[in-house]
């Protein structure tokens, strides 16, 4: 071997030492270093709670007036005025528009000059009757000419009251020239205007809709119905309730949570729309001060029933899996613990719930997409919100 050679050689050999030796000194040190503990997650919890929960079906209704009708004409004629402002508030009896009269009262007129002929025609006939009948008993004239004199007195009778009946014809006909409210309530825009031509029970001239009280109109799907029906049977649990059997909705505006409006179910529809599996029900508003308008969009909540003393938890907490809905609940050693449980009725942001959770404990309502089940958490607390109405035990 050639001097060069020898010491490539040694070189290698010593390398190959240093590596052995320098992965010796590592495995014993990452031997004795303990491994890393991560660190708790943080999340946020708020506490599971007993309260009285009540069972609402939310739905989005429209306005529909109580009393709607389309003003017509009942006699053929020319708009001499609308007296009305479009959106005005009107009372039963105020005047919306005026026709022209002329033609009427000619007609008024002339009947009334017909019953007067008529009514003389009947006092000369009446006093002819008298006359024949005390000539006929002197035995001056026949008994036939007797009754022909009757029979005129008889004729003229009719005609009298068929002239009294047009003149009352004449006089209603009259009175229809002037279109007044049938109800109290909101008048819509012109639809005529004054010289405009008017056909019998044809030309619409104003639109009137009673808006107090109001109707919200809105459907459920037919699923609800058995429900729905025995909540009427037991009358719903409403208090303020003006019949025996009934339910209690709450009415708000999209966007206007602060308002609420408390009204009562009383229709509910005859069939089930085959189109779409749901039924049409209508509640009664009170609607006051008019804040709601007939073709609004509206929010409806049906209270159904009342959960007593059920478990509730924010809904927040609830996550759903494969497997169904489960929370995480943080035991007592600070670990998150994986629980399946039974969804209930959900209400102003808490929903009740059954399975393995129990009052008192603590849930997490953020931060579950970091957690497994035995991980530490390092937990914040949240302020529960529960429904207004709920009873705490």
């Amino acid at each position: 071997m050639s001097r060069r050679s020898w010491w490539g050689a040694a070189l290698l050999l010593s390398l190959v030492a240093i590596a052995a030796y320098g992965y010796r000194v590592s495995s014993r040190t990452d031997a004795n270093t303990p491994a890393k503990v991560p660190p708790p997650v943080p999340v946020s919890v708020a506490l599971a709670t007993v309260s009285d929960l009540p069972v609402v079906l939310e739905v989005v209704g429209r306005g529909e007036a109580y009393e709607t009708v389309s003003l017509k004409s009942r006699v053929d004629g020319q708009v001499a005025a609308v007296v009305f402002s479009p959106g005005q508030r009107v009372r039963a009896g105020d005047e919306l528009v005026r026709l022209d009269p002329a033609d009427l009262t000619l007609r008024l007129r002339q009947a009334e000059a017909s019953l007067g002929r008529s009514a003389a025609q009947l006092s000369k006939a009446q006093m002819d009757s008298a006359r024949q009948a005390a000539l006929r008993e002197r035995g001056f004239i026949s008994d036939e000419k007797v009754n022909d004199t009757r029979t005129v007195e008889a004729v003229t009778a009719a005609t009298l009251r068929a002239d009294r009946a047009a003149v009352e014809l004449a006089r209603a006909q009259l009175s229809y020239t002037t279109i007044r409210a049938p109800f109290a309530g909101v008048v819509g825009a012109h639809l005529v205007f004054p010289g405009a031509a008017v056909k019998l029970n044809e030309t619409v001239l104003a639109v009137v809709n009673r808006v107090r009280p109001l109707y919200v109109t809105f459907s459920v799907p037919e699923k609800h119905l058995p429900r729905l029906r025995q909540a009427l049977a037991r009358g719903g649990g409403a208090a303020s309730c003006r019949r025996p059997a009934c339910l209690q909705v709450e009415v708000t505006v999209p966007g206007e949570t602060g308002r609420r409006f408390g009204g009562e179910l009383r229709f509910i529809d005859h069939a089930v729309d085959t189109a779409t599996g749901t039924i049409q029900l209508k509640a009664v508003v009170d609607n006051d001060d008019e804040a709601l308008t007939p073709g609004q969009f509206l929010n409806v909540a049906l209270t159904l029933d009342t959960l007593r003393q059920a478990v509730v938890v924010p809904n927040q907490a609830i996550q759903h899996g494969s497997e169904g809905p489960f929370l995480f609940a943080v035991n007592a050693e600070g670990s998150a613990e994986l629980r399946r449980i039974g969804v209930g009725a959900s209400f102003a942001g808490v929903t009740a719930v059954s399975g393995a959770i129990q009052a008192g404990e603590r849930v997490v309502t953020d931060g579950q997409l970091r957690l497994s089940p035995g991980s530490k958490v390092h937990a914040t607390p949240e302020a529960s919100s529960l429904p207004a109405s709920a009873n705490q035990s």
